[in-house]
C-alpha cells in the first residue's frame, strides 16, 4: 500500500511536532525547514501531528499560502483528531461527545475559577465562556480556555499575548511551576472525567480524554504496513505533551530542542 501511494521513496513515515520543532512557538516556519522537509519527503512520507487546531497550524506551517495538506503527506491537528492523508480527510472525533455538556461545564466553570484567582505577573484577559470578576488595571484581551474539537486549551496567561509575554511567562513558570500546579489540581478534581492533563508551548496546557494524546494519531497509520514510524518534538519528557508518542513503541522517538535542532538531525539521519 505505502509503496503505490508513495513511490519512489522508502516505507519510512517521519512525524513532527510542530511549536518548537518545525518552527517557534506560534511563529511561521523558515525557509531552511521548508528546504529541508522538502528534501526529505523525496526520500520519505512526512507528516506533522499538532496539538492546535487546524486553522493554526496551516498558518505557521503553510509557505506562500500553499495548502499544508498538499505540502505534507498526512496532516493531524487537535493530535489527530482532525486529520488528512494526501489531501483527503480522514475520520474526526468529538471532545463534547465524549464528555457530556453538563461536565464540560462544570470543567470550564472551575477552570474560568481557578485563573481569576492566580497571582501571576501578566494576565491578557478575556473569559472565553463567560465574563465575570474583572480585575483592574488589565488588558482586556485574549483567551484563557480554547474549545477545540478534541481537547479544550487553557491558558494562564491568555492565548493572545504578544511573543515576549509568551517568553516571559514560559521563564515564569519555570520557576513557579503555575501550570504544573494548576494541572495537579484539576486531575484531583476531576479524577473521575477520564482525562489527560498535557503541558506543551510555552504559556498553556491540553486537556483531552485518555488515549487522545498525540497516539491518536498513529491510529491512522499504524496498519499502513511502515517499517519505522519516526517522531521529533521537543516536550517529550514525562507531563509533556509529545512524551506518549515518542515513547510509544510503535514509534522511533528524536527529542529536539528547537528548529534548528530538527534540522541538524533530519540532516544527520536521513542523509539530506
Amino acid at each position: 500500500m505505502v509503496a503505490s501511494e508513495f513511490p519512489g521513496r522508502s516505507n519510512k513515515l517521519i512525524l513532527f511536532d510542530v511549536d518548537n520543532t518545525l518552527t517557534l512557538a506560534r511563529q511561521t516556519i523558515t525557509p531552511a525547514m521548508t528546504k529541508v522537509l522538502q528534501e526529505l519527503k523525496k526520500k520519505a512520507v512526512i507528516g506533522f501531528v499538532g496539538g492546535s487546531d487546524f486553522v493554526k497550524i496551516s498558518e505557521q506551517l503553510s509557505v506562500n499560502r500553499s495548502n499544508v495538506v498538499e505540502d505534507f503527506d498526512y496532516a493531524f491537528a487537535e493530535n489527530g483528531l482532525t486529520a488528512y492523508k494526501l489531501g483527503k480527510p480522514l475520520p474526526s472525533q468529538s471532545f463534547i461527545k465524549f464528555l457530556g455538556e453538563e461536565r464540560y461545564k462544570s470543567l470550564v466553570n472551575f477552570i474560568l475559577h481557578y485563573v481569576a484567582d492566580l497571582d501571576i505577573p501578566i494576565k491578557r484577559f478575556v473569559f472565553h465562556q463567560f465574563k465575570r470578576r474583572r480585575r483592574k488595571p488589565m488588558n482586556t484581551r485574549g483567551t484563557f480556555v480554547e474549545f477545540r474539537n478534541g481537547m479544550i486549551n487553557v491558558s494562564p496567561l491568555g492565548r493572545n499575548a504578544t511573543i515576549a509575554e509568551r517568553d516571559e511567562f514560559e521563564a515564569y513558570d519555570k520557576k513557579q511551576g503555575i501550570r504544573a500546579a494548576f494541572v495537579k489540581v484539576l486531575q484531583e478534581k476531576f479524577a473521575d472525567y477520564g482525562l489527560t492533563f498535557s503541558i506543551g508551548g510555552k504559556i498553556s496546557f491540553d486537556i483531552f480524554p485518555r488515549g487522545w494524546d498525540k497516539t491518536y494519531a498513529l491510529r491512522h497509520v499504524e496498519h499502513e504496513g511502515y517499517e519505522e514510524i519516526h517522531f521529533f518534538g521537543d516536550k517529550t519528557y514525562k507531563g509533556g505533551n509529545d512524551y506518549e508518542i515518542f515513547a510509544d513503541p510503535r514509534t522511533i522517538g528524536h527529542s529536539v530542542e528547537n528548529p534548528e535542532d530538527t534540522i541538524k538531525q533530519l540532516k544527520e539521519i536521513f542523509q539530506i
